[in-house]
């Protein structure tokens, strides 16, 4: 195990794997992963980026590891894994955000997002029996506990900062920065939900089927950095807005929908009056935080978005969706095809018969029920039972590693054995 969520979840899955007869090692970046970890069998990692590969690669070799597991494919430390796991003909297992939310977390072999091995043919699709999806229970997850989660880890990493004198953080790793960012997050809350319930009653009233929804995504989200071309979130909202103003209908409105989980670091609205000011559509753009999604994406005649899961739920509402990034399922017979100037006069249908395979092979091969700070459903057996009524699902099969002369005969003898 490399990093996980911020908490307990790698513990969980660690008791799990234990009793499914699988040993479990793993290894800390930071003082936050040792705070939450530390019960594991686990090994700090204290030195440079640039040594990490050659770190992993002897560590596996020498503890003869089967498979690595991991949360995001695209953290610094991860990226470089990835590389050294599958040049060993290894399985590299990823945990990340539900694809399907809120009842599901994701884990794919061998990358997540536009890293995902999933086929990106619409006849793979077409050609999948019509299977219903088991419903999932309820994983009930808790704000309050991935708050207190977070602070502990930004809090044990810089109390024991010290022991790690070469780690490279993802993001910004600081305590009083995500302090502040929580407290933020809450004032905002409170404030936007008396500015946002007006504006959606008036679109609801007013604009119902006319208005194009925009969904924003974290400023620092690895989809929009690793999964996009758009330097920052900034810079996709000019496009659009520019795109919106030039090409579509006069009557019809855009509404840009902030990420919740982004409430405390950005705020976007004095951007966006500027943009409406310099491209002549003041009083067509509405900017919004926290609005119900399922009843803003209803009602939208169409949902534009870089690369954000809210773009499934679009398709779940039948609504007509361009994708700006890279994406597992931006596809024919499911996204607008063409450049983002036609899309809003466009007359796009979505194919609902391959939306709804793909939806059932997305579920059955990529989405475990629970939730990384709620409960936690490891029901792999109903996984399996619904993935089995699939042609070709998705099978791990053994496979030779690459190791020097030593290691494959040790590898051999445990195979054998």
């Amino acid at each position: 195990m490399l990093q996980g969520p911020m908490g307990t979840f790698f513990n969980r899955v660690a008791v799990w794997l234990n009793e499914q007869g699988i040993g479990v090692k793993k290894i800390n970046f930071n003082g936050g992963d040792w705070f939450f970890h530390r019960k594991l069998d686990a090994v700090d990692y204290t030195g440079k980026l640039r040594d990490f590969p050659d770190f992993l690669r002897r560590f596996m070799i020498e503890h003869r590891i089967d498979g690595v597991v991991c949360f995001g494919d695209c953290r610094h430390y991860h990226t470089a894994a990835r590389q050294v796991v599958q040049g060993l003909g290894l399985p590299f297992f990823v945990f990340e955000e539900g694809y399907v939310r809120p009842d599901y977390i994701t884990l794919e072999c061998g990358g997540v997002n536009a890293h995902s091995p999933l086929p990106r043919s619409p006849a793979f699709y077409r050609a999948l029996p019509d299977r219903p999806v088991p419903k999932p229970e309820p994983a009930y997850p808790s704000f309050k506990r991935s708050a207190w989660s977070s602070m502990f880890y930004y809090g044990a990493g810089r109390l024991f900062g010290a022991l790690y004198p070469h780690y490279q953080h993802h993001k910004k790793f600081s305590i009083r920065y995500e302090a502040r960012n929580w407290c933020r997050a809450w004032v905002r809350k409170h404030l936007n939900r008396h500015r946002d319930a007006p504006v959606m009653e008036s679109l609801l009233r007013e604009h119902d089927g006319e208005y194009f929804a925009v969904a924003l995504q974290v400023y620092n989200d690895s989809q929009v950095r690793v999964h996009s071309d758009y330097p920052d979130v900034r810079d996709f909202i000019r496009a659009v807005v520019a795109s919106f103003a030039a090409g579509a209908n006069p009557r019809h409105q855009l509404v840009f929908k902030h990420h919740p989980m982004d409430r405390g670091q950005r705020d976007y609205r004095r951007l966006i009056d500027s943009l409406c000011e310099e491209h002549g559509v003041v009083g067509r753009v509405h900017y919004v935080h926290d609005v119900h999604l399922p009843t803003l994406l209803r009602h939208a005649r169409g949902v534009v978005t870089i690369n954000s899961t809210v773009g499934l739920s679009a398709l779940y509402h039948a609504k007509p969706l361009k994708l700006m990034g890279r994406s597992l399922y931006d596809m024919e017979g499911l996204t607008y095809q063409g450049e983002l100037a036609g899309f809003w006069t466009a007359d796009h249908r979505i194919d609902w018969e391959l939306w709804r395979r793909f939806r059932t092979y997305l579920i059955t091969q990529t989405q475990l029920n629970g939730a990384f700070y709620g409960r936690d459903f490891h029901a792999l057996h109903k996984q399996a039972a619904a993935a089995a009524e699939l042609p070709a699902p998705l099978v791990l099969r053994p496979r030779t590693v690459r190791l020097d002369r030593p290691a494959r005969q040790a590898t051999q003898e445990r195979q054998a054995a």
